[in-house]
Parts: structure tokens; sequence; C-alpha cells
């Protein structure tokens, strides 16, 4: 047989050689395009190294468009183990699809639109309160397990936790020079949170830092608010649970004492240790209030005691992406017999 690297020098086959290469190209092209599509249809050679009890679970989106590391959880969350992608041509081999509600609610033609393989558990991510999540009824008989910062989710993920340190230590209070700070981005003057502001201003000096107020950037935000002795945490809307970074980062991360507004007293206290916080359900007024917090500036053995806990616990307040993916491997891991949510908004809110 006659070798393409063997072309004899008869003109006639200077004729042919056009075709040729002509055909050569076009089996290459072929090869590719075979290759591309065994790629595609999932051929289990294709897949990372596994044991049997690791998982696929798939991102659809990424949460607001934010990428970030994936296959890389912090201690202690990286046991049991998943394999994390983000991308949706592995929809047919995923054990669960994780869909991050701001990203997908706005149309069901943002969900999957071929037929789900059996037993793969759809999973609703939501860190959003009952107040600013649309459409929840699109999400009605489609998801198995939900993923929120509520602590009867299947998968609790909330803004931040307690934790006991390995051992008791001294907590240094940061110096205090200022009284009272809060930021806040979104100003609505209906809002709960906003009528109390203004009516404790009147009885107590508040520095409020935000996109109408005073300028403050993240990297300077711990600093800068580390030196006020109390911090209004008010959240934007009241609901079981929904404590934001606003109390744990924003507060208890920079070493100040939280003033709470948002769900019953009792509610923060099945997340917080006690002296850790102030409630403003605790005061007839916000002048009441008011009185007290200059009664505690003027008193510092008093003040102190609000940081009484930190010897022995210590607040995790600022949580990544990374680690509310891996909580996710963890409770799919021991997620509950398949089952589908009929309601997401009756049992949400």
């Amino acid at each position: 047989m006659m070798s393409l690297l063997q072309l004899p020098s008869h003109p006639k086959y200077f004729l042919a050689f056009p075709i040729l290469t002509l055909v050569v190209f076009l089996i290459m092209a072929y090869t590719n395009i075979q290759t591309q599509s065994s790629i595609n249809s999932y051929s289990p050679s294709q897949l990372p190294p596994q044991t049997k009890e690791d998982l696929i679970v798939l991102l659809w989106t990424w949460p607001f468009g934010d990428p970030f590391p994936l296959n890389k959880c912090p201690k202690p969350f990286d046991e049991p183990r998943c394999f994390f992608t983000a991308n949706q041509s592995w929809y047919p081999r995923a054990h669960a699809v994780i869909f991050h509600h701001r990203d997908v609610c706005n149309s069901k033609s943002q969900l999957p639109q071929i037929p789900r393989p059996e037993g793969q558990y759809w999973v609703w991510f939501n860190m959003e309160s009952p107040s600013h999540t649309p459409n929840m009824n699109y999400m009605d008989n489609l998801m198995n397990l939900t993923m929120t910062y509520r602590s009867d989710s299947d998968i609790f993920t909330p803004y931040g936790w307690i934790e006991k340190k390995k051992e008791a230590q001294n907590f240094t209070i940061p110096e205090k020079s200022k009284l009272v700070a809060w930021t806040v981005s979104n100003w609505n003057p209906n809002s709960k949170r906003v009528q109390y502001y203004n009516q404790l201003k009147d009885h107590i000096q508040i520095d409020v830092y935000g996109r109408q107020h005073m300028r403050l950037s993240m990297e300077d935000l711990i600093s800068v608010i580390s030196k006020y002795k109390f911090y209004l945490a008010f959240e934007n809307s009241i609901h079981r649970d929904y404590f934001t970074e606003k109390l744990w980062h924003n507060a208890l991360d920079s070493g100040t004492v939280p003033i709470v507004l948002g769900p019953p007293k009792e509610n923060y206290e099945k997340f917080l240790p006690p002296n850790s916080f102030i409630h403003v359900d605790d005061f007839p007024s916000a002048k009441d209030l008011a009185n007290y917090l200059l009664e505690l500036d003027k008193d510092p053995i008093k003040y102190e005691q609000y940081f009484k806990w930190r010897s022995e616990l210590k607040p995790v307040g600022q949580t990544s992406w990374e680690t509310q993916y891996c909580k996710a491997c963890i409770g799919l891991h021991n997620a509950p017999s398949y089952r589908t949510i009929p309601s997401l908004s009756k049992w949400y809110t």
C-alpha cells in the first residue's frame, strides 16, 4: 500500500495531492469532533479519582456570578468528600444540583430543561430573607432539600456562629474612643430600622456610614467599627433566625457590643451567649435604650461584662461561599430519604 510519505513523482499524483490533503483534514476534524463528543458523553474515564463515598455536586450557577475555588474544603468541613463542579454538562452524572435562588428565580427557563436523572437531589440555596425572595412558587414540587440560614433547613448555612476555644484565653477589648456606629447601604425611610434610628439619634450620638452617609470601605470596616463601644446590628427585615453579617461580622468580629433589631430576643439567645448583645425590645422606648447605653459608657466594669463570654468562646463572623458549599456536602451525605417539597413559600415564610 502506498504511504502518504512516499508519493511518486508522476504528474498525476501532484494533481491528486490537494484532494488527499483535504481528505486528511476532514479525517482529523472528524476525529476531533468524536473526541469532544466522547468528553461530553460523560465517559467514566473523564471523572476525577473518586471513592464510593464521593458525591458529584453541580453548582448550577456561581452565586451572584462570583466564582471561587472548588474542591478545597477547609477543616472541619472537608469530610466526607464531594466532587464539586460548575460545568452544567455534568448534569446527567451529578448526584445533586445546588440552585442559588437569586440566580434562577426570574424564570423557570433558568432551571434545567432536560429530564432529571433518577434519584438526583435538587437543593434550594437561599440566604435572603422571605421579604427579599421573589418567585418561590417557581420551585414548587421541584426541590428536594433546603439550604438556608434557617436552623430547620436540611442544610444549615448561617451567616455566622459561635465556637468554643481550645483553651480559655483572656480577651483584650479593642481600645474605644467613640460611642455608637451604624453602617447601612439600603436606606429605606419607611423601614423599621430607619424609623427606630430616627428616634434613637435624638438621645445619643450615632455615626452612620454607608451609601448616603460617611464613606467606609470594606477593608477599613473592622478597624473603624472596633473603635466604637456599640454597633447597631439592625436587620432589613424581621424573620426567624435571620441575623446576618451585620451581627456576626460587623459587630462581633470588630469587638464591639451589638445592639440588635430583628427577631425576638429568645431567637438570638439560641445562638448567642448571655450578655453578648443588647436587644431593642428590652426597652420601652428608644430614649430608654439611649439612657442605658450612656450608663454603660460611664461604667467600664458594667460595660466589660458584655465581653466576659469571649474568654472561652469566639465568633465566626466571616464565612465564604466555599464553606457554605462544603456544608452542603456534609448535608448531602446525611440527607433524609428522597422527597419533594410541595411549597417552599409555605415553609419559608
